[in-house]
Parts: C-alpha cells; structure tokens; sequence
C-alpha cells in the first residue's frame, strides 16, 4: 500500500506497481483533496487524523494480511501516522523522502504557498513555488504543472496548512519511534538535504531501520530514479519475505 506525495497522484507510483506486480500487491490511491478523490469544501475535513483513517480503510479494503504500507514525502508521513497507530497489523513499512517538520523554516514555506494558492491561483502560485524558476528543465516543468494543476486549489491549500505545516519534528516523537518494531525502508535522495537529515534522524531513532540514500536523486526520487528506488524495495521486501 502505498501513498503519493503533495499535489501528486497514484500515477506517480506506477513504476513501482509495474515493477512488483509479478510477486506483491500493490495498492494505490488518491489522497483525499487530490487527483480523483473528493476533494470537501470545509477546511476542517483536511487533517493527519483524517487522512490515517481514508488509509486505514484502503487497508482493510485490501484485505491483506501481511500488508507493507508506505510512501513518498507527504504519503510517507502519513504512513508512519498509520504505522504508529495500527503497528501490529504491519509487516513493513516505506519512508521515502520523509518531509521536514512543518517548522522546518521560517516563514513556513506551507504556509507561503497556501497563502500564494488562496490569493493568486493555482497557475500563479505553482509557477512561483512549484515548477518554475529554473528548478526544472522544460520537459520535467511541463509534466509537474499538469500533475499540479488537476487538483483543487482550496484542497491544496488546506492539504498544506493542516496537513504539512503541523507535521512533527522527528524529536518530538523519539519515545513512540523507538518502540516501533516493524521492519522499515527509509529512502532519500542525495540532492534532497531536508530529507537526508529526516531519514537520518529516524535511522537512529527506528529500531528495525535500513537506510538508502539514492545517488543523484532529489525529492521525487522513485521518478527520478526508478531503478535504483525499484531495486532497494524489492530487496526490502525480500528480507520480509525471508524473516529478516
């Protein structure tokens, strides 16, 4: 079972899907407020709480009983929510380019784009603060502005200000972490620092933890290198597979 990130989609995680498909499972989905799910009008229908539970019930729709829940940045958060919340139903868990704490930096940029999304658009504000200034080459700009713009920019922004700017820090959860058994991946890109510095924090903190930091790889690390992120899942998944 696996989760997107901000502003992103199930599609995002196909490679992965495809690339399991002959030995696992895959499940995917569409947050709430993003892509195809219902995206609610009230701002108070966004929160962790909120989506653990739209998690926990993909879970028990899946019907799986050796089930490894994971994703990417914001989905990875959410996961580790649900891993902490329902430990015993978990044979592994997947934390890919763990987001910092909504604290991370001041002003929070959670809070700056939502703030860009409610005053100037989702076409605006993404160009400012998604895909534009240079971050991207052409191609990479094209496809992240067509994923951004097909969601709701009242979800985006409650998704932001509920969601990502109340995330923890690491520290502040380092008693329930520590007692935290389940076999877990932690992967992040080289060029990604925020998310080198949470994995590496939860490294030492998880006591079943292996790290992979990927070369060359920023934050969308599984589309940027999908071999490299295809491999050390499917080598993480063998060890459970095998009772490491």
């Amino acid at each position: 079972m696996l989760l997107h990130g901000f502003a992103g989609s199930a599609r995002n995680l196909r490679p992965q899907a495809r690339f399991l498909k002959e030995r696992h499972r895959v499940v995917l989905f569409d947050a709430r407020g993003h892509a195809r799910s219902a995206a609610p009008s009230d701002e108070a229908e966004y929160s962790p709480e909120a989506f653990v539970a739209d998690f926990a019930r993909m879970v028990e729709r899946a019907g799986g009983k050796r089930v490894v829940v994971g994703g990417i940045s914001m989905g990875a958060a959410i996961a580790l929510r649900y891993a902490l919340q329902y430990r015993e139903a978990l044979a592994g868990l997947v934390l890919a380019s763990y987001p910092p704490a909504g604290d991370a930096y001041s002003p929070s940029w959670a809070l700056e784009l939502a703030d860009a999304l409610d005053r100037e658009g989702a076409e605006a504000a993404g160009e400012r603060y998604v895909w534009g200034g240079g971050r991207f080459d052409a191609e990479s700009a094209k496809w992240i502005r067509q994923g951004f713009l097909e969601h709701r920019p009242q979800a985006l922004s409650a998704v932001l200000r509920r969601v990502l700017a109340v995330e923890p820090r690491v520290s502040e959860r380092k008693d329930f972490l520590r007692e935290l058994r389940v076999p877990t991946l932690l992967l992040a890109g080289e060029r990604d620092a925020p998310s080198v510095a949470s994995t590496s924090e939860l490294a030492e903190l998880l006591p079943r933890a292996q790290r992979v930091v990927v070369s060359g790889a920023g934050h969308v690390l599984n589309l940027e290198k999908p071999q490299s992120f295809n491999e050390a899942l499917r080598r993480f998944l063998s060890g459970i597979e095998a009772g490491k």
